[in-house]
């Protein structure tokens, strides 16, 4: 039996959690990021011969750690490395909802886009055209009404494909002013001599770049001991969540 694990994210109120209820239904349970008061909720699920682990995390506007959100988010995707990350948005507000998404194609090409609220945007006389944005984006993009439970199982099968590699998503890359890429290719090789292939060098880059204090602290930490990679507590004080 095949395992994966997978990430949601979003900005609040596009609906991720409510996608997250519909898979797991009562096989969730809540707690505490380490060292963190932001809530985590984790469940499960299966579907044919795979399991899912799938963590939900704090709804964001953007991944640059200036909150306590937006680090637990950031450090989930970084450092866990989840199979897939699915993006969710709101059908209703792609512009400001793509944001969060360009942020997360920095961070890892393992993404499926889902747009949520499809039938609230029908109503609204909104027409998306999911081909195009995935072609602009270089990932799969699904439309879904998890509230509804339309398009679920779409979801599910290109989640799967791109967990075991049937599709090898190829991100957009955003290309930045003459003097920023001067930047980058300075600095990526001695990310990389430094921290090796494993993290994204570019997107590490650019948060340097941006002076992001949170991140260069959180890489000094996990320099001196690995063996803490983005490891979250045990659901301790955790509870069983109905819905």
């Amino acid at each position: 039996m095949n395992s994966y694990t997978i990430a949601l994210a979003g900005n609040p109120n596009t609906g991720k959690s409510t996608l997250f209820n519909t898979l797991t239904g009562l096989r969730q349970h809540t707690g505490n990021w380490a060292g963190k008061t932001v809530v985590m909720a984790e469940g499960e699920f299966s579907r044919g011969n795979t399991t899912f682990r799938i963590i939900d995390l704090p709804g964001t506007y953007s991944l640059y750690s200036n909150s306590a959100d937006e680090e637990v988010a950031r450090d989930y995707i970084i450092f866990e490395q989840p199979d897939v990350t699915i993006v969710v948005l709101d059908a209703t507000s792609l512009e400001r909802n793509l944001n969060l998404a360009l942020q997360v194609l920095e961070m890892t090409p393992r993404v499926v886009v889902c747009i949520n609220l499809i039938d609230e945007a029908k109503r609204l006389g909104i027409r998306i055209d999911l081909e195009k944005i995935s072609q602009r984006l270089g990932v799969p993009c699904v439309s879904i009404s998890a509230r509804n439970h339309i398009g679920i199982e779409n979801l599910l099968d290109q989640v799967e494909k791109v967990a075991n590699g049937t599709i090898v998503p190829n991100p957009v890359q955003i290309t930045y002013s003459d003097q920023i890429e001067s930047k980058l290719a300075q600095l990526e090789p001695l990310i990389e001599k430094t921290l090796g292939s494993r993290f994204p060098t570019r997107w590490i880059a650019l948060r340097l770049l941006d002076g992001d204090e949170s991140l260069l602290q959180t890489l000094r930490e996990r320099m001196q001991d690995p063996a803490t990679t983005a490891r979250k507590e045990p659901l301790t004080h955790g509870r069983t969540v109905c819905h």
